[in-house]
């Protein structure tokens, strides 16, 4: 946890405002250090008073996280779909240790949204870090509903076909196949099947390979970052994007 947890307070002491904060945040980090269960009382407490800046209960809820506290799980999840992308990596590095199994199924509840596309991409590579039982259809779906021509989210697509890979579940060599047709897909999806020991030229042809459009999912039209139609409500959750 030592490095995930010294890039959090290093980009927190960046937010400070006043000396008030500041005195908060080292309190805070002196309650993560002791490690105590008395420590995690007062911490699970920031968790829950009213008003407390999202970035002492990101604090909190991520060393809750990292030792297995469960009452950190309502702040992680609501942290692993933010507006954010670095807040999601965040929480989801900490939901991976919580140990909890209601993870997996708002992990997968989050990425098979299709309303929160955009913020997708953390919640993806969870369901691949956990291997839950969930894991597998959700990333299938998730994929299935990502190829179609023009879809601007390819970076979504593309945790979904590498996490595919990892997890080695047969049930997704079909979705995989059809991944294998689209460009920046491509090389991805076939080192995916391989590690499936499917051979890539026995795949059957993908969405780019059939009459009436290319198929292709092709590159955002913001530079690197993905399309973000509309954009969240301010103060709402987010994944893969920023607001």
């Amino acid at each position: 946890m030592e490095e995930e947890f010294h890039e959090l307070t290093d980009r927190v002491r960046a937010e400070l405002r006043s000396p008030q904060d500041l005195v908060a945040y080292e309190r805070l980090l002196g309650l993560a250090r002791k490690n105590t269960p008395a420590a995690r009382e007062e911490l699970a407490r920031v968790l829950v008073v009213v008003e407390r800046p999202l970035w002492a209960r990101e604090i909190a809820a991520f060393v809750l996280g990292c030792a297995g506290d469960k009452r950190a799980f309502e702040t992680l999840v609501l942290l692993l779909n933010y507006r954010d992308p670095v807040r999601c990596a965040t929480a989801a590095h900490a939901l991976g240790r919580l140990g909890d199994p209601r993870t997996a199924r708002a992990a997968a509840a989050l990425a098979t949204n299709p309303l929160r596309t955009a913020y997708a991409l953390h919640p993806v590579r969870l369901l691949a870090e956990l291997r839950a039982p969930q894991s597998v259809p959700a990333l299938v779906a998730t994929l299935e509903r990502l190829l179609t021509p023009h879809n601007p989210y390819w970076r979504v697509a593309l945790a979904c076909v590498e996490g595919l890979g990892a997890l080695g579940d047969r049930r997704a060599v079909p979705t995989l196949a059809a991944a294998a047709g689209h460009p920046r897909l491509a090389a991805a999806a076939a080192a995916s099947l391989a590690r499936l020991g499917v051979q890539e030229d026995a795949a059957p042809a993908g969405p780019g390979d059939a009459g009436g459009g290319d198929g292709r999912i092709h590159a955002p039209r913001r530079g690197d970052g993905e399309a973000v139609p509309g954009g969240p409500a301010d103060g709402g959750p987010a994944a893969d994007g920023r607001r």
